[in-house]
């Protein structure tokens, strides 16, 4: 009987490693849009650090840098055809496919509503965004599935040549803007915007072919080195008050993976959402120190006419996109329907918290 157990027991352990072996063949390869040193793959590796160890290893990430597959912009549709598992990037990229991705990627003025990153983050988690959210791949026509990661905001305004007192001297300037309804609301107010991504930009500006330039915080913004050609920096903008960087997982690989390692993804990701606002927060107030203390970098204050003008274009386009389309017109609401119920109470309960913050702010200067 004890040598009838023994073999069972050998026979269990050598089911189990064989199973472990077909199991760890599992690799959810992940392009990026951006080089492997930006802040947003230091957190995506972080991500599939807690993918590992949640299956005890039997599903892996692999992230792959921009352009190792397909081209930034072929991302969606790469991941879309099996050519890679995953996919990362902003889903606002993917607004020419479907208006409504806007809204997830980078609500433009925060839904023109006063949504911020953590009040969106409130109606995804709770207030049905995530439902809508797994909606829009098959709105979109693509065989994904979504999962948010990363919320980052508020995005700063951007990077100057010399001060803009009012939104006429903004007007003077050729401005690199994010692509989709974001630079469109910039064009709306008569800003000459122009879209690119992030490694083009300071040697667009060195060149002189735009004049001014926003990318994102202190933290990326540094590492492209913006401040090597731009020395005015304002920290207060509206355009992306919250924007969200997702992993986009091929319909078929997800569908192939067990319950647990499924439900391991999910469960990741949400772990990430919480790490990402922590580590943003640290990483650009030690960033903007720097850029302040060691590069000559002068901390500006936003004119008062630019957020009533890009309030205005913001609300003016959200308004057009909602008329034409149905799905979008249904988050929108949502949205809305959400900040009616929360903006009062956050919008009111963060003001004595700002003043105090700002009023310690100027006592370091």
């Amino acid at each position: 009987m004890i040598k009838l157990k023994s073999v069972a027991a050998g026979a269990a352990a050598l089911a189990l490693m064989a199973s472990s072996a077909v199991s760890a063949e599992k690799v959810l390869r992940i392009q990026s849009v951006l080089p492997t040193s930006a802040d947003e793959v230091v957190m995506l590796k972080e991500f599939g650090k807690d993918v590992a160890a949640l299956t005890d290893g039997s599903l892996t990430v692999e992230v792959l840098p921009a352009g190792a597959v397909v081209g930034p912009r072929d991302i969606i549709d790469a991941v879309d055809a099996g050519l890679v598992e995953g996919g990362f990037a902003w889903t606002h990229y993917w607004g020419g496919k479907h208006v409504a991705a806007n809204l997830f990627g980078a609500p433009v003025a925060g839904a023109g509503v006063g949504l911020d990153n953590i009040a969106f983050l409130s109606w995804f988690q709770y207030g049905g965004g995530k439902e809508l959210y797994d909606r829009l791949w098959d709105e979109m026509g693509v065989n994904v599935k979504g999962f948010m990661l990363q919320p980052v905001g508020p995005e700063a305004l951007g990077w100057f040549p010399k001060p803009i007192k009012s939104m006429d001297d903004f007007r003077k300037l050729r401005f690199r803007a994010p692509p989709g309804m974001v630079g469109a609301a910039y064009a709306e107010v008569g800003v000459p915007a122009v879209a690119m991504g992030g490694g083009d930009i300071l040697p667009a500006l060195e060149k002189g072919t735009i004049d001014a330039a926003e990318w994102c915080c202190p933290k990326p913004d540094s590492v492209f080195g913006f401040q090597k050609v731009l020395k005015h920096y304002y920290l207060q903008g509206l355009h992306q008050v919250t924007v969200n960087a997702d992993m986009y997982v091929n319909g078929d690989f997800y569908k192939s993976l067990s319950p647990i390692e499924q439900k391991a993804l999910e469960v990741a990701a949400n772990a990430s959402l919480s790490k990402s606002l922590s580590y943003r927060i640290y990483e650009n107030g030690k960033a903007l120190k720097d850029l302040t203390d060691n590069h000559g970098v002068i901390l500006e204050d936003t004119p008062a006419d630019y957020f009533t003008e890009y309030m205005a274009a913001a609300k003016k386009s959200l308004e057009a996109a909602s008329a034409e389309n149905e799905f979008f017109a249904e988050v929108w609401q949502s949205q809305k329907d959400f900040a009616d119920t929360v903006v009062p109470f956050w919008s009111g309960a963060q003001t004595s918290n700002a003043s105090l913050g700002r009023a310690h702010a100027d006592s370091l200067k």
